[in-house]
């Protein structure tokens, strides 16, 4: 037998997830010596003993992890031993570089629940319950190690039974940092508008509770920030806050109390069902269940216009399931702010910035230290496909391991829409929580302040910075402020290398990436592009016939106009004159000239090659949607067309399509580079309207069309492997058919899913485009 001691060093998801107290046992289990602390590299370990059972104890590190930790990196060293006699857990250890990972907050886990259910449990009904294996990480972290006193709960002290419970290594909230219990931790209380406590501690829920019965709608503090609450079964409810929010069509999302409550909602496939159970709790797209007079039909629809789907979640925090259980109906639970703005974290600050929507608050004592969204995901091909990225994922790194590490130190700042920004550090992308579009003074600062706190908790001063190319983003605004080296970053090419990236894909490739805006090399506005993708850049290979967008970002929320200008460049100017297309009877004859000058002189008419905008066109063209009130509307209800009244939400993509066939459409090869011509699907359009078949077919058959023109532009390029990014792939049936067709084709398609198709992961794109040694 001989005595060694080894010095191990692991870095990865190692804090505020219980794997300190794992050590401990594990050591104890084994019979070995040393100690484990937490520092800002991650935990280090010291265990001296047998060298078999030192082998034994590396060997189940590996295979016996706590149920949230993950090991990035395991460093192990002999060292010379020094006679240990116990095993302990050390004070952590503060100083030198910050690379551990910073944990994300993770909802109630069964055994909490249990106990939060258990009247003899003296945290019977409380509030904050949590453990090693559940509760707030991120959204209450200040610095780095993950210990109390970084985190907002450091200015509650423990009363004796939660110290005993903390100290004692075979308790399963040893260690655990939000500790708390009645006794000693945060409270809840309901306010009136004025700030006025109406009710504290278990009264003030079931007070909640009256009050979203009889219809009002509720501010209540989070774990992130601010939800507005809502009776999601009570018309008038729903529309009191669709009023008051300035939100006359967009979606709610809607807590159930249950998964059972979900399945006579929605249908729910088992990879939807485990994504709703996760720690990560997520806000989950499911399709609408379709029953004819059926109640829960009704509120779905008011709740999710012209959508197919509706987002649903359970609760997961202790205080969501008390509430949904008090309450026994489903709650709207949408994000606690004003439009474009970020949602509110402090109660008092709710107050002023929520008043005039809220009627009353529910309120609590825990400090949030920074605002972070629920995170959205939707089932798609068969994999979850997250929409935004926000809580329970923010800030995990996406691994790039196959990457130069040129970039380290770099900061991607994103778009202007959908904004997240992102830090590289060695093999390891950090992206931020979402953080919204950057057309407020609110969202701004936010923005600002993501960035100096990312990079704070990293503790990584960037020493270049990628932006996106366009130069009137607030995000390049702000890069170019910082006087630091600049790479501007086309937009689509940026979405490419995150998929690409994401998705380990070896060069080259074709990326086809749709989307609804990014700034050209040309100077016009890209957004139906097929890149093909190598070691040295990008080339540009195809895209869609350029139209004018008269208007220019008028257009974007108006589909009519889009339409004109699609129409101008297929007809020319007698198009102005034309009553038998939709869009053209939705202006006065004095607005059609106005529009008609500024075309002719190309007065605020940029050209765009917009996927994004072409669908707003057919809708519009298809007279389903004029003028929009949030962002894809348009889109979405054609989406929602094409599913309406297929056999079965299972059915194959292929199966949908295949009986209605598609629209004609026509490539031309000018200088090299294949133009996709829409004179033909346009023709076709119009036959079926003039037919008058049903939106249904129409709808299916664009689609249908579009997945027709990817594929053959897949042989055209020749290239295997096709990256499908972009925010219309967001879009079910389209990605869903694309990756169908091209695997049928003999392609292998690629798609997102830790990072998100649409412009919430453009800085992924950045990141990876700085450590790249060439950029074409």
């Amino acid at each position: 037998m001989t005595i060694q001691r080894a010095h191990i060093t692991i870095t990865g998801i190692v804090q505020g997830v219980g794997f300190r107290p794992f050590i401990h046992r594990l050591a104890h289990q084994i019979g070995l010596t040393g100690w484990v602390n937490n520092t800002a590299q991650g935990v280090v370990i010291e265990v001296e003993g047998d060298d078999h059972l030192i082998e034994h104890f590396l060997r189940r590190i590996q295979t016996d992890l706590p149920p949230h930790a993950h090991i990035a990196d395991m460093a192990v060293m002999i060292i010379p031993p020094i006679g240990d006699r116990h095993f302990v857990i050390e004070k952590s250890a503060d100083g030198g570089a910050k690379t551990a990972y910073i944990p994300p907050d993770l909802a109630i886990c069964p055994d909490c629940l249990r106990e939060m259910t258990d009247p003899h449990n003296r945290r019977y009904r409380y509030p904050f319950i949590n453990c090693t294996h559940c509760g707030p990480r991120y959204s209450i972290m200040t610095d780095l190690p993950y210990d109390r006193p970084n985190t907002t709960m450091r200015h509650f002290i423990m009363c004796d039974d939660c110290r005993g419970e903390y100290d004692d290594p075979d308790d399963r909230r040893f260690h655990a940092q939000p500790i708390a219990c009645p006794a000693c931790g945060p409270h809840i209380a309901f306010w009136d508008a004025d700030g006025q406590v109406l009710a504290t501690h278990d009264t003030a829920l079931s007070a909640c509770a009256d009050a979203l019965r009889a219809g009002n709608i509720i501010a209540m503090k989070g774990l992130g920030g601010f939800h507005l609450l809502a009776d999601a079964t009570n018309p008038q409810a729903i529309a009191t806050l669709r009023i008051r929010k300035h939100r006359p069509h967009k979606p709610f999302a809607v807590m159930f109390p249950a998964l059972a409550d979900i399945c006579r909602w929605c249908v729910l496939d088992d990879v939807a069902h485990d994504l709703l159970s996760s720690p990560q709790a997520p806000i989950v797209l499911l399709q609408k269940r379709r029953y004819a007079h059926s109640s829960t039909t009704l509120y779905a629809e008011l709740l999710a216009p012209d959508n197919p789907t509706l987002g649903v979640m359970l609760p997961y925090t202790p205080l969501h399931h008390l509430l949904l259980a008090t309450c026994g109906f489903p709650l709207i639970a949408t994000s606690g702010n004003r439009a474009d703005e970020p949602i509110c974290i402090d109660e008092h600050e709710a107050l002023t910035r929520l008043a005039g929507i809220a009627d009353f608050f529910l309120v609590h004592n825990r400090p949030i230290h920074r605002p972070i969204d629920d995170s959205v995901v939707r089932v798609m091909a068969g994999r979850m496909m997250i929409v935004r990225r926000a809580r329970g994922y923010a800030p995990l790194p996406i691994n790039c391991r196959d990457e130069a590490r040129a970039g380290e130190g770099g900061l991607a700042v994103g778009a202007h829409l959908k904004n997240a920004v992102a830090i590289r550090r060695g093999d390891d992308v950090f992206i931020s929580q979402h953080i919204g579009d950057l057309s407020t003074t609110g969202a701004y600062h936010h923005f600002e302040q993501t960035i100096a706190d990312l990079s704070a908790m990293l503790d990584i001063s960037p020493r270049q910075i990628a932006c996106d190319a366009h130069p009137d983003y607030a995000s390049t605004t702000y890069a170019y402020r910082t006087g630091l080296p600049i790479r501007k970053i086309q937009h689509h090419y940026a979405h490419a290398l995150a998929c690409m990236a994401e998705n380990g894909v070896a060069l080259p490739a074709l990326a086809v990436v749709w989307d609804g805006t990014g700034y050209g090399d040309d100077g016009t506005i890209w957004g139906g592009e097929f890149l093909r993708m190598t070691a040295s850049g990008y080339e540009r290979v195809g895209h869609l016939q350029p139209f004018p967008l008269i208007g220019g970002d008028s257009a974007v929320i108006e589909p009519r106009k889009t339409a004109l200008g699609w129409l101008y460049s297929l007809l020319g100017d007698a198009i102005f004159d034309d009553e038998q297309f939709a869009p053209v009877r939705q202006f006065t004859p004095a607005q059609r000239r106005i529009l008609r000058q500024m075309v002719q002189k190309g007065i605020n008419c940029p050209m765009t090659s917009s996927m994004g905008r072409l669908f707003d066109a057919v809708a519009s063209l298809m007279d389903v949607c004029q003028v929009m009130t949030h962002e894809a509307q348009a889109a979405v209800m054609l989406e929602n067309l094409a599913l309406s009244d297929a056999p079965s939400p299972h059915t194959p993509v292929a199966q949908v399509f295949e009986p209605d066939g598609r629209h004609d459409y026509h490539i031309h090869i000018q200088d090299n580079t294949h133009i996709i011509h829409t004179h033909h699907l346009f023709a076709s359009l119009m036959a079926d309207i003039n037919a008058n078949l049903p939106k249904t077919v129409i709808s299916r058959k664009f689609h249908a069309t579009l997945i027709h023109i990817l594929v053959d532009m897949a042989h055209r390029i020749g290239e295997r492997h096709v990256l499908l990014t972009g925010g219309c792939f967001m879009n079910k049936p389209l990605l869903e058919g694309a990756v169908d067709y091209l695997r049928q084709a003999g392609f292998i398609p690629h798609w997102h899913s830790q990072v998100p198709t649409g412009d919430g992961g453009i800085c992924f794109g950045q990141a990876v485009a700085l450590s790249m040694r060439r950029l074409g």
